[in-house]
């Protein structure tokens, strides 16, 4: 009886260590940045225009939390290989899907630049020019000019759809070097095609539907997105200059006597 109970205590004791390691490694984890990925670096300069190779290649382990949509995991090193760079990449840096955006002619559809996970779609801007000057790489937020159902025009709302969405290609282009932002059909509004999650390609869809869409292009450094952006009406446009008057104090003027004091 007695060794019963010495050996299940011991069962427990065990038990409860081995729960309070796994605690620690999971806590260490979250306070790191997440689990680890493997990405792809390059181990030397990879130069414009040159395939990569298996021996170019090697992996890193980065953060979950530090991972770009961009960077290219250890997982989809076979689809890359034989693919060409579109400019020098340094040694030990992390290899992106962007830099192969100039591949050869037979590996630059569309598709191959698609993560597995996420979806590309296509915006059609309003036709301002507004994304004339997004390339393929750059970072973009989308914002929607949307009515509400049985709502007049005028009560429209410029709202932040999505942050930091990352651009596939502009017009017919996956490339810098065929840069093009005017679209196939000649309109001279931008059309953009963007990396998003499959909800995220709905919500688009049903913003284009409902109203207007437009992008404005952000730092690729910056990787934070603003915190509940609050809806832009024509009501509160209306009220800018008014709240724009009031910011704006005379300076108060300074008597000599102020400035020996």
């Amino acid at each position: 009886m007695y060794r019963r109970a010495l050996l299940i205590a011991l069962i427990c004791a065990m038990v409860a260590v081995g729960l309070f390691l796994l605690y620690l490694k999971r806590y260490e984890q979250e306070a790191s940045g997440g689990e680890r990925v493997r990405l792809l670096v390059a181990l030397h300069p990879l130069e414009r225009g040159k395939p990569v190779t298996e021996d170019a290649l090697g992996v890193r382990e980065v953060p979950l939390a530090y991972v770009e949509d961009r960077s290219i995991r250890e997982s989809d090193k076979t689809k890359i290989l034989g693919l060409r760079v579109g400019g020098l990449v340094q040694a030990q840096e992390t290899l992106l899907w962007t830099d192969l955006a100039v591949a050869s002619e037979e590996h630059r559809d569309l598709s191959a630049l698609v993560q597995p996970g996420r979806r590309a779609t296509t915006l059609h801007l309003r036709d301002d020019g507004t994304g004339s000057m997004v390339r393929p790489g750059d970072y973009v937020d989308v914002i929607g000019v949307v009515a509400a159902n049985g709502s007049p025009a005028d009560a429209r709302a410029a709202s932040v759809l999505l942050q930091r969405v990352l651009v596939l290609a502009t017009g017919n282009s996956t490339s810098l070097d065929s840069f093009d932002a005017k679209p196939a059909d000649g309109r001279t509004g931008g059309q953009l095609t963007v990396s998003v999650a499959l909800p995220e390609a709905q919500l688009l869809a049903l913003a284009a539907e409902r109203g207007s869409l437009s992008v404005v292009l952000r730092s690729p450094e910056d990787g934070h997105g603003a915190d509940r952006v609050p809806d832009v009406t024509l009501t509160s446009l209306a009220g800018l200059p008014a709240r724009q008057s009031e910011a704006r104090v005379a300076p108060t003027e300074l008597r000599s006597e102020d400035l020996r004091q």
